[in-house]
Formats: structure tokens, sequence, C-alpha cells
């Protein structure tokens, strides 16, 4: 917020609808039509502490730009596609991807916190939570079983923290019992988006006897609040180790002292910037599309002023579900 201005009084709940992001003061009536329009299509959700770090004054505003719709939403360029990352040709049941041969995806819900306006699963996520039933996770727990070849199990979604504290322990405890899975990993928003859910009890379901990681998506160092410190501080203390994922966004963190201050605010919540990723050509994304040429030249300007330990990897999709290859860092 501009310096001298009090601060919006916190929201008691999630706000999904055009009509709710007027109401909080974050979307003038001229565009409410816009945004509904969209809404038929794409999941709205927009936690308080995420609403609460919006500057409705600004029109640049980069966490605005992120989770707030917009029309433009709408409009699929000719390079972008329904599925960019190729999850349903790699998909053997519901809720399981397998692309690597050492490693697979478990996808135990559709549903998030928030909604990201360039996530490439636009099309599946939603407030309805896509869960998988009894019987569909017992069939994907069951697969898992019987492939040996598979030494991590990822999950992610939707996002995994959305589960309840019972409910994820036990997904997790069952996978590492397996004695060929060597390590797990989770991709998650919450503790950024909605760090109150990472409680004591969720904190414990994560201790484990094999190794976990948990992938946070965060996009610009204001997402970094106490309140996000406090909750991966308590996930680090309960023996998560903590990676950062990004995605390189237009009018979020497409410069050189953006990415600095993104990369330093990982660290001091004592987050290792893992992954920087190429945005994937989801459907209505083309506003956050930035080249990979000024992506390289971005990580070239960050050459000196970092320390390594603040280095992400670059990477971006191969089409047809040819998985990551790295862009950079090559300084050369």
């Amino acid at each position: 917020m501009p310096d001298g201005t009090p601060p919006r009084p916190p929201l008691a709940r999630t706000l999904r609808s055009a009509e709710d992001l007027h109401a909080a003061g974050l979307l003038p009536e001229a565009a409410m039509a816009g945004v509904t329009a969209v809404s038929t299509r794409y999941s709205i959700a927009v936690t308080p502490g995420v609403a609460a770090l919006i500057d409705p004054a600004d029109p640049a505003d980069p966490i605005a730009r992120q989770y707030l719709p917009h029309p433009d939403e709408l409009v699929t360029a000719p390079h972008e596609q329904a599925d960019p990352t190729a999850d349903a040709p790699f998909t053997p049941l519901p809720g399981v991807v397998h692309r690597y041969p050492d490693r697979a995806l478990l996808k135990p819900l559709l549903a998030c916190p928030v909604y990201c306006r360039f996530c490439f699963r636009r099309e599946a996520v939603g407030p309805d939570g896509g869960l998988l039933t009894e019987a569909q996770l017992e069939a994907a727990l069951d697969w898992f079983a019987r492939t040996p070849a598979v030494r991590e199990a990822i999950l992610t979604g939707g996002d995994p923290l959305m589960l309840s504290a019972r409910r994820l322990g036990t997904i997790l405890q069952r996978l590492a019992a397996l004695p060929h899975i060597e390590l797990l990993r989770i991709h998650s928003r919450v503790p950024v988006a909605a760090p109150g859910l990472v409680t004591p009890a969720l904190a414990a379901a994560l201790e484990l006897e094999k190794p976990l990681y948990l992938c946070v998506h965060a996009n610009h160092a204001r997402e970094f609040t106490p309140s996000a410190r406090a909750a991966l501080g308590r996930l680090h203390r309960a023996g998560v180790v903590l990676l950062g994922q990004s995605v390189l966004l237009r009018g979020v963190n497409d410069s050189a002292e953006a990415l600095e201050a993104l990369f330093r605010a990982m660290l001091r919540a004592r987050v290792k910037p893992y992954y920087l990723h190429q945005l994937d050509p989801a459907p209505g994304t083309a506003r956050f599309h930035v080249p990979v040429e000024e992506g390289l030249a971005l990580l070239r300007a960050l050459r000196g002023r970092v320390s390594g330990l603040a280095w992400p990897t670059y990477v971006q999709e191969t089409p047809g579900g040819g998985g990551k290859v790295p862009l950079g860092p090559a300084l050369g």
C-alpha cells in the first residue's frame, strides 16, 4: 500500500465472484461484466490474505495481476493449447500422471486456495474440488505400489495442502511405506496464499521418515508476508525441505529488480529458489508472456548481484509432454 494509506480491514472469507471483488473495493463497477463473463469459464478465488496485499489504486499492481480476472482470458492466441503440459496422454488412471520413468504425480484434488490467472490447469481446477473418491484414491495408491520404477511421488493438483491434516497424512504415510519410494514432494500455494491453513496438525502430518520436499509457488516478494514466513517456519521446523518455484510473468516479476527481490525474500523465508518457469501456453494467458530471450537477459542481469543460493534453474516445458528442459542460467 502507498505510504500513509491505512490498511483495509481484513476480509472474512475468500472472494469468488465479480460481485465479491467489487464489494471488497478490488474491481470497479465498469469491469464487472467482463469479469463475470470470465467466471463462467474459469474459477475465481482471492483469499483474505492475498486481497490485503492488493493496492486497488495501482493499475499495475503485481499481486492483482496474478489473481484478479481479466477479459483477455477469454481470448485464445494461436500458439496456446488446452493441455500445454500434455498431462492427458500420460494419465494411466484418474489422479495419476506418469511422464518420467522414475517419478509420478498424484493429484488427490483439484481445488486451490486461489486461482492464478496464468495457471496451465485453469480448465480443470475449481471450487468443486475434483476430489478423488475413496475408490479412485485406493486405485491410485495401488498403482504406485505396483510401479517399482517410480522412486519419487509428487503430490500436486489443485493444492494438496487444502486437504485435511488427517487425509494428507494418511496419503503421505501410505506412499512413504512403499520400499521403492525414496522421496516425496508437494507443490503448494497455501503457505503464501492461505498461511493460516498451515496448522500444527498439518505440519505434524508432514513429518515423515523419508525426505519430503515442499515446492512453494510464489512470484513476487510481497507474497512473503509475516504470516507466510511464520507458516514456512513451522514447516521448516517439521523437517520439510522448502524449495521455491516461480513463473516468469509480464507485469509481475519481469525485471531484474523484481526477480532479485523475490529470490532474496525466498531465502529469508528458508526457501531455496528451485525453478523459474517459462510460462506454459494455456488458453488466455498471452498477456503474461515474456519471451525466452528476455528471460535469459534478466538472469544475466542478476549475475554478481545475488548469491548462488538465490539462483533457480530457468525451465520450459517441451511440446507434447516431453518434460522440462533447462534454459539457464548459462551466462556466457
